[in-house]
């Protein structure tokens, strides 16, 4: 919840958007905006150095970062270092995803990071 959000670098976790514009769909935002986003993103995580980036939204991804075929999931393309990771939007707009569909591809994540931690 945004009242956890301060816990989250300590524990070596962040938070950030795209694109800084508040909008009700994903659809609203345009190519530039998006492309103008990813972009940023690769400055923040060649400043902070994240060795796992990930992004809620195919389309939003797909977009930002030029990359047409991107599928679910860890990507081949790096973001800055950082391995790259791609996320179904959780939003309740998205109605292509079950719950626990959602909560098995977050599952895969979370179980990458660990795995590279050990």
């Amino acid at each position: 919840t945004a009242s956890e959000e301060h816990e989250l670098l300590p524990r070596g976790y962040g938070i950030t958007n795209l694109v800084e514009r508040a909008t009700a769909t994903a659809a609203e935002l345009s190519a530039q905006e998006l492309a103008a986003g990813g972009g940023r993103l690769e400055l923040k995580v060649r400043s902070y150095r994240p060795r796992v980036v990930a992004v809620l939204g195919i389309t939003a991804y797909r977009s930002a970062f030029g990359r047409r075929g991107a599928v679910l999931g860890p990507q081949e393309e790096r973001i800055g270092d950082a391995l790259a990771w791609v996320l179904p939007n959780p939003s309740g707009l998205n109605a292509h995803y079950r719950l626990e569909d959602l909560a098995r591809i977050f599952r895969e994540l979370r179980m990458a990071v660990e795995a590279d931690d050990a």
